[in-house]
């Protein structure tokens, strides 16, 4: 990659979004920040000869393209795509309704989908690049209620990033995971967090005290999304960046609990497990 890079940031105008695209500018890199409103990013992050705000949807696969095209007309070139755009659909998953479930997945599975889908083709062009998704602790181990919408599109994005790595190494493209414990960002605010109505009566009492767990949360996670999106430039900037970044203690320690439960798993019925090939195998 070129020492000034340009980067292609979703959700881009509020939240971890916002620190992460003044983290690039901060960096000498130029950046393409989208969010569903322009407004919201020039708003956020002002003027800049090095800032390019458009207009995406990350749903809509015809205005990714554009995004992919709008960031390579005004600056010749798209290094580095971060998957970033998110929101909550919390409740129990009886309680939520389809449509509920299925605009979770949309945004955030298919949402990184469609953009890294409209930018590898000017990735492979140039033989080089870095798809960044922000996924969550959630996809590594889902840990407490409200989470099965949620985590459920998170281990779809890690699926889907872990199987694309080998896909498009050879083309000099990387990827990388990003999965970040509590940081203080907009994510349990009402504008990105939406509770399902409670409707079942055997889960009343559980899913007052859950909400108000969630709701007493947002602005008091320990983690700082400031010095999360430093942290990101300077993996960024490594020559062999990682498959994944635990952002945050608390994500070390939801990686190091599930790679114990899975070992655990793994050996609680061995034997049983090793048994079961064709006898002339």
């Amino acid at each position: 990659m070129t020492a000034k890079q340009v980067w292609l940031v979703t959700g881009a105008g509020r939240g971890l979004g916002v620190d992460i695209a003044k983290a690039a500018l901060a960096a000498g890199h130029a950046v393409v920040a989208t969010a569903r409103k322009t407004e919201s990013v020039t708003e956020a992050l002002g003027e800049h000869d090095d800032l390019l705000a458009v207009a995406l949807d990350v749903t809509d696969t015809a205005a990714a393209d554009a995004a992919v095209q709008a960031a390579v007309q005004r600056f010749g070139r798209l290094d580095v795509l971060v998957n970033n755009a998110g929101s909550f659909k919390a409740g129990f998953f009886e309680e939520m309704s389809p449509e509920d479930w299925r605009a979770q997945i949309e945004t955030t599975l298919f949402g990184p989908v469609n953009v890294t889908r409209a930018a590898l083709p000017q990735l492979r062009a140039q033989r080089s690049g870095l798809v960044v998704t922000i996924s969550s602790t959630a996809g590594i181990a889902s840990e407490g209620d409200f989470l099965t919408a949620y985590a459920a599109s998170k281990f779809g994005v890690e699926g889907f990033m872990e199987g694309l790595a080998p896909e498009v190494a050879p083309f000099g493209i990387r990827t990388l995971l990003v999965e970040p414990g509590f940081f203080r960002t907009e994510l349990l605010t009402p504008q990105s967090t939406q509770f399902a109505e409670a409707s079942i009566e055997d889960y009343a009492e559980r899913t007052q005290s859950t909400v108000d767990g969630w709701r007493s949360m947002d602005g008091k996670q320990g983690g700082d999304p400031a010095k999360l999106a430093d942290a990101l430039v300077q993996v960024v900037a490594l020559e062999e960046p990682p498959a994944r970044f635990a952002a945050g203690a608390d994500a070390v320690e939801v990686f190091e609990r599930k790679a114990q439960t899975l070992l655990d798993q793994a050996n609680a019925h061995r034997e049983l497990s090793s048994s079961l090939a064709h006898d002339d195998a």
